[in-house]
């Protein structure tokens, strides 16, 4: 099986696996995520942070929001344009969203629209992560070519990417795609993983 077909068949077991949690398993998951991102200082003082809605059984962030307006801090969706341009929209709790072209809600007719480069944190939504940083998306490929300006600075930087996943999505090892932009951070529902830690052979793996 090829490295494609491979992919294809692990975002289908794990999709798998998160729509067979059940609602407390979800709501347990989100408190943990929130106490992950806690230990985050940029959580609690970067201004404009950029996250998903989540669908097919994605970690939810419905206790990481909130707290954000009331410290004053702006948050964003992201928005898929034309030739599939990724930027992101200012959202607040009880604004109007309407589904995407892949079914997923977006704000509608937002009054403002944002680069990638403009953000300061970006929670990455994802199907696998390993502790290096490196993730498997959906495929599109949105947040790698987003972001792929990232890939000629030192990071960590701004915007920070936190990958957010439930713990059973970690795998031992991604094999990189030159396209891939590794993560600075994965929150869990069991932990926060710093992906410019050096590994236990005492080699940065970021």
């Amino acid at each position: 099986m090829d490295a494609t077909a491979q992919r294809r068949e692990l975002r289908q077991q794990l999709a798998e696996r998160r729509r067979a949690l059940t609602p407390p398993q979800r709501i347990a998951a989100a408190q943990g995520l929130r106490r992950s991102l806690e230990q985050l200082p940029e959580y609690f003082t970067d201004l404009r942070v950029a996250g998903y809605w989540a669908s097919n059984g994605e970690l939810p962030l419905n206790l990481v929001i909130p707290p954000l307006a009331t410290r004053g801090q702006q948050f964003l969706l992201p928005v898929i344009g034309p030739g599939k341009r990724l930027r992101f929209a200012p959202w607040q709790s009880g604004e109007e969203v309407q589904p995407n072209r892949y079914g997923i809600p977006e704000p509608v007719a937002p009054k403002e629209l944002l680069e990638p480069f403009q953000l300061d944190l970006v929670l990455v939504p994802l199907v696998a992560f390993d502790r290096r940083g490196h993730r498997i998306g959906y495929g599109g490929g949105y947040y790698d070519r987003g972001f792929a300006f990232l890939k000629e600075q030192v990071r960590p930087t701004e915007p920070l990417l936190v990958g957010i996943g439930y713990a059973f999505q970690e795998l031992p090892e991604i094999e990189a795609e030159r396209w891939d932009v590794p993560l600075d951070y994965i929150a869990t529902d069991q932990e926060l993983i710093d992906c410019h830690t050096p590994g236990e052979d005492g080699e940065n793996h970021a």
